[in-house]
């Protein structure tokens, strides 16, 4: 893919950053086990856990907990407890740790948002991102329907898949097709990024990286880069910062699928991430 080119994609596996989002562990549609494997094999100076990391409403609906699930944050603690900067910004499936924001709890920062310093000097606004999504803003009566309905197409988009592993056909994600070819739904996209990139812009950022809306993206908006990292429910993606600066997008594999093909000119390095 264009962009790529400076990059050593084949051998890199220390990042200067990793940004991970919408994990839902509690839920039977969290590839937790993917995300061990991924978190042992992709280290990083500083891992954001950008929000939705455990689903608490689920929880309160049904209890489910996997061992793989546990695992998570047991890999997580041990990579704080080593040296790893982890920052914990809860969202709005864990917005139950929003009233610890402040706080260091297990060698974890939790903040409400933060500001990532790039190792070429850009400014980028972290944050989950439901603030952006009307339908949060609509309460949480519209909000629970909503995952409800997500809930349902999961179920059903995890049942065809194993059904045509065991057929021997190819993955395929009814999910994923929903949110490429349903109007309404890029809309929905399409109107949280450009607010996302609105928001970064107005504060003076260079950027803004997210989660919320279950969908990787990489993309210029304005004078803005807009990054999310997607989820592992079921695109399986983050969001890594490599040490020269440049964001790129990794699928469970640690293989980059997207890389930025424009940055501004490079600034001094800051020594390390800033948070707020």
């Amino acid at each position: 893919m264009a962009g790529q080119e400076s990059l050593d994609t084949g051998s890199q596996s220390r990042w200067r950053a990793l940004f991970v989002s919408d994990v839902h562990l509690g839920t039977r549609g969290c590839k937790a086990a993917a995300l061990v494997d991924f978190l042992k094999a992709q280290r990083a100076d500083t891992l954001y856990l950008v929000g939705d990391i455990v689903d608490g409403w689920r929880l309160k609906r049904r209890f489910y907990w996997h061992e793989s699930h546990q695992a998570v944050l047991d890999e997580i603690l041990a990579l704080a407890r080593r040296g790893t900067k982890v920052l914990y910004i809860p969202g709005n499936h864990d917005e139950a740790f929003r009233r610890y924001c402040g706080l260091n709890i297990a060698e974890v920062d939790i903040r409400y948002e933060a500001i990532h310093k790039s190792a070429d000097g850009r400014s980028f606004l972290v944050l989950h991102g439901d603030c952006f999504d009307g339908a949060a803003r609509w309460g949480r009566i519209v909000s629970r329907f909503s995952d409800w309905a997500y809930d349902a197409t999961m179920w059903t988009s995890d049942r065809l898949t194993a059904s045509r592993k065991a057929m021997g056909m190819s993955h395929w994600s009814l999910a994923a097709h929903i949110k490429r070819t349903a109007k309404t739904a890029l809309e929905i996209i399409s109107r949280f990024e450009a607010a996302a990139a609105r928001e970064a812009e107005a504060r003076g950022f260079d950027g803004v990286i997210c989660g919320h809306i279950h969908q990787a993206a990489l993309k210029r908006m304005s004078r803005v880069t807009y990054c999310n990292d997607g989820d592992w429910v079921d695109s399986c993606t983050a969001l890594a910062e490599s040490h020269d600066g440049r964001m790129v997008l990794l699928n469970a594999d640690g293989k980059v699928i997207e890389a930025e093909t424009f940055r501004p000119a490079l600034r001094p390095a800051p020594t390390a991430a800033i948070v707020a």
